[in-house]
């Protein structure tokens, strides 16, 4: 998937500032960042979007929400909470077409967002 911009990431040819990583699941700063804290967590399969997982994927959903709540809790947001968010499809916002979570917090969130 050499057009996808997650998979250049996990690929390592395009740079990010990585806080995790492991064999299945990346995570590293959104350079849109929309709050001070605000990461996204990546499966290092492509996968387009929530649409596209199938029943086979639980172990790989069940890691990433593991990996959420450590980066959670190793940025202070654990105590005061947080917002996670999956953008799916073009009118849900989604504009990079490998499935992705936004970890937001660090501050008071509002909605809508903004």
């Amino acid at each position: 998937m050499t057009e996808c911009l997650f998979c250049g990431i996990v690929e390592g040819s395009i740079p990010s500032e990585k806080v995790y990583e492991d064999e299945h699941v990346i995570a590293f700063k959104d350079i849109h960042a929309q709050a001070p804290v605000h990461i996204l967590v990546i499966p290092k399969k492509h996968i387009p979007s929530v649409q596209q997982i199938g029943e086979g994927e639980g172990m790989l959903l069940g890691r990433i929400f593991s990996v959420i709540n450590r980066l959670a809790k190793e940025h202070g947001l654990s105590e005061r909470g947080y917002r996670i968010v999956n953008n799916c499809g073009e009118e849900g916002g989604q504009t990079v077409h490998h499935i992705h979570f936004h970890l937001l917090g660090g501050r008071a969130l509002t909605w809508p967002p903004g």
